[in-house]
């Protein structure tokens, strides 16, 4: 099985909302945000994070 966990991080409030194209997400007041994505593989010893950096760092297999 694979997660995907989506971080935002806000220069102002928390609060988002979805635009009209079903996808975008903005913050409400439209502050500056980033949004980072990993992807983690749960695996029958463990996991492992399937979004390495190009140096394959970032990522981690753990029992």
């Amino acid at each position: 099985m694979v997660f995907t966990i989506e971080p935002m991080l806000n220069a102002s409030r928390a609060a988002t909302r979805q635009l009209d194209d079903g996808w975008t997400v903005v913050t409400r007041d439209r502050s500056l945000s980033a949004q980072w994505e990993h992807m983690v593989a749960a695996t029958h010893d463990g996991f492992e994070v399937l979004t390495r950096w190009p140096d394959g760092t970032g990522g981690r297999a753990a029992p």
